[in-house]
């Protein structure tokens, strides 16, 4: 699954830490794939690259990606950090040719894996194409504001430019604060999307580099991302169905 967005400071990387800890909590053996060369996932779960332009290699050189996986601290989740190289990506896909190369790298890897969650950078272009060629669901972080709504129809019409049957689309608001007016408007005119509460358990996720569940299991922003997951497990089945 990809958690996608077209803008940055949504929230991407914190939900991708995040969910990556309810899917292992679920049973299930979890990758989480640092795609965005800032490296956000690997450091909220205490992570960094072990190399330079390592992460780029595993696209431009056909090489395994299993031997840049580092184990977390929290058995059944791994990571693949990324690093400076992922930025030359898009340059690289387009020299190369390999359309799918994604997609195949995370079929070899779900051998694996029961769950591997992408981590995307918020970008437009042959990297984004590749991510929902793999993807089997795209999940959306949307800030509540008058602008959630256009941001979401800007992802669906990206994601549908680039397959024909593209998968399905979960969006969510991200960072709710109901105090506020704008807010409380964009929960009213969107009340079925799931979403994630602005928090500081969220917060304390990049200090004490931990996922929410592990730092706060009792808080609010702990139930939510489980109840975020509990959807997400039901697009899942309701796609292989």
């Amino acid at each position: 699954m990809a958690i996608y967005s077209v803008k940055g400071g949504v929230g991407k990387t914190t939900f991708a830490a995040n969910l990556a800890w309810c899917s292992a909590q679920g049973g299930h053996s979890t990758l989480l794939w640092d795609l965005d060369a800032a490296g956000g996932s690997g450091f909220l779960y205490g992570l960094e690259s072990e190399g330079s332009r390592l992460a780029e290699e595993v696209f431009s050189r056909d090489r395994s990606p299993t031997r840049l996986i580092q184990r977390t601290a929290w058995q059944g989740i791994d990571v693949l950090p990324a690093d400076e190289s992922i930025r030359a990506l898009d340059a690289q896909f387009v020299r190369i040719g390999k359309r799918k190369r994604l997609a195949r790298l995370t079929e070899e890897l779900a051998g694996t894996y029961a769950r591997i969650v992408l981590d995307c950078p918020p970008v437009m272009n042959e990297l984004s194409a590749q991510v929902v060629r793999a993807a089997d669901l795209i999940i959306v972080p949307l800030p509540p504001s008058p602008l959630s709504a256009r941001a979401f129809d800007l992802v669906v019409r990206e994601i549908a430019g680039n397959t024909r049957r593209h998968p399905p689309i979960l969006p969510v608001l991200s960072m709710l604060d109901l105090r506020r007016g704008l807010h409380k408007q964009a929960r009213q005119a969107n009340p079925t999307w799931p979403s994630v509460p602005y928090a500081s358990a969220v917060e304390q996720c990049a200090v004490l580099q931990q996922p929410v569940g592990a730092h706060s299991p009792q808080s609010p922003a702990a139930q939510h991302f489980a109840r975020l997951w509990s959807a997400i497990e039901t697009k899942l089945a309701e796609r292989r169905s």
